[in-house]
């Protein structure tokens, strides 16, 4: 007897009726009832967010929605020049385009922070451990993520709102602490001061939510294809695509 296949997944399914969403009704119980970020987080996680849960989110997606032309709002502005009939294309250039340097702090800095706080106990000293960190990343001459901006010299304005959010609705967590710590003590080490990078504390108040470090760049990318939409439908209503690359092409230097 054949064996029987089975693909297994808690998500979703559909029969001719009813569509099946985390074990909810889709129509009857989560459409118009559910916000999208509330989905978005009950997706990922597996339970539904509590009402806290979901502001401190949602801070965070609108925090990392846009920011202008940055690489990944001109990519897909440029694929969309090219290639107008295919939206699709447009965003996933866009999309494709989130790493180290924009968008992938959020994950940095949350797996930093996650792998610092490893085995420390229940009353940290969050400075001493940041201390300990900062000096740990300048002796291996690394990086720490989410120091500094490369806009906001002084402050990030994104930073303080989003701690005051997180403070305000009781999950202000050692994630968030340890990334202030680190701001307070950094100089110390490096010798100049650096403001802590909003896309570093959307990373620190994402992973004090419990969100999976290796899936908080997906948020960011969540987030930004919102903004990358947001691009796309302005280049329809005023082209800029064309003299981006003509400005380019103008300014090109051949040298063989």
């Amino acid at each position: 007897m054949a064996e029987e296949l089975s693909f297994p997944t808690g998500l979703g399914t559909s029969t001719p009726d009813t569509i099946s969403l985390l074990g909810q009704d889709l129509a009857a119980d989560l459409m118009g009832k559910v916000g999208f970020g509330e989905l978005a987080f009950w997706l990922v996680s597996g339970r539904r967010p509590s009402p806290s849960e979901v502001r401190v989110f949602e801070a965070v997606l609108v925090a990392l929605a846009d920011h202008g032309f940055t690489p990944t709002a001109i990519a897909a502005r440029l694929t969309y020049l090219s290639a107008p009939e295919a939206l699709q294309g447009a965003l996933a250039a866009g999309l494709l385009g989130g790493g180290s340097r924009f968008l992938g702090v959020t994950e940095d800095c949350g797996r930093f922070l996650a792998e610092t706080l490893d085995g420390v106990g229940d009353e940290p000293d969050y400075d001493a451990i940041a201390l300990a960190a900062v000096r740990e990343a300048k002796a291996q001459r690394r990086f720490v993520p989410g120091l500094g901006h490369p806009v906001h010299k002084d402050q990030d304005p994104r930073t303080p709102v989003l701690i005051r959010i997180a403070e305000q609705e009781g999950l202000r967590g050692p994630h968030l602490r340890l990334f202030e710590a680190i701001g307070r003590v950094h100089p110390e080490v490096l010798g100049r001061r650096l403001p802590l990078n909003g896309a570093g504390v959307c990373g620190a108040a994402l992973a004090d939510l419990g969100l999976p470090v290796d899936l908080l760049r997906g948020f960011a990318l969540l987030a930004r294809a919102a903004g990358l939409l947001g691009h796309l439908a302005e280049e329809r209503r005023r082209p800029l695509g064309m003299e981006i690359y003509r400005t380019v092409d103008r300014n090109a230097v051949y040298e063989p």
